[in-house]
């Protein structure tokens, strides 16, 4: 799930707090790209976002109406930042902070639930097929499945954000400050966590549709792999 993570990778804008959130999310999931595409270079380390090469990177992955939005949005909330700075910031209510976390935890259910359904799918289908030619173990089934989840996570992860989007939930009433606090911060992770729990454990309905005759077959199958290479 490190993919999906990345995208939530940005500061105040990561939780879900700060004024125009929305439009950061596609734009780090575009930096996310480069290193499982194999764009940046063998082992090179992305810059975080809070040095310069790392926030130069950020946005010259932008397109040109994204980086004047994002110019904007950034004014708008340095300029209410610094107007509040005077001004003792109350922490956020009960209210305020549940929202967050039901903000944080709704992409990421369907993060979680397509991570979880396409490894098991693809995972089994390659185990049957390729696992029976080949012989390979049913960890390597795995493996080539979770290959196979993280690529279409890839292709699938800016339409899950687009029907979260969908679904109507404006983003959280904060201030910079209380944006910027521990107890939002706690709340965004914690939404996170239970979304891809959730999700996750939706994902695993594939299971349902697996008989134990198939896998007494795929079972059988490679046992007598070996002994008729003989």
């Amino acid at each position: 799930m490190l993919r999906f993570s990345c995208q939530r990778a940005l500061g105040p804008c990561a939780l879900g707090g700060a004024r125009g959130s929305m439009s950061f999310r596609r734009p780090a999931l575009s930096r996310a790209q480069k290193c499982f595409l194999g764009t940046h270079k063998h082992k090179e380390k992305l810059e975080p976002l809070n040095t310069p090469r790392g926030a130069k990177d950020f946005i010259y992955s932008l397109h040109p109406t994204e980086r004047s939005c994002l110019l904007k949005e950034l004014q708008s909330f340095e300029s209410e930042a610094i107007a509040q700075e005077k001004l003792e910031p109350s922490p956020p209510n009960a209210s305020q902070l549940r929202y967050v976390l039901l903000h944080n935890a709704i992409p990421f259910i369907g993060f979680g639930f397509l991570d979880n359904a396409i490894m098991i799918a693809a995972g089994t289908q390659i185990e049957m097929s390729i696992g029976v030619t080949f012989g390979i173990s049913t960890m390597a089934a795995a493996a080539l499945g979770n290959l196979v989840s993280d690529l279409a996570g890839l292709g699938l992860a800016g339409y899950v954000e687009a029907l979260a989007a969908r679904l109507g939930m404006q983003i959280p009433d904060l201030t910079p400050k209380q944006a910027d606090m521990w107890q939002t911060r706690l709340s965004s992770h914690l939404g996170k966590a239970i979304g891809v729990t959730i999700g996750c454990l939706l994902g695993m309905f594939p299971l349902l549709f697996l008989s134990d005759e198939d896998e007494e077959k795929t079972k059988n199958s490679l046992l007598s792999t070996p002994s008729d290479s003989k």
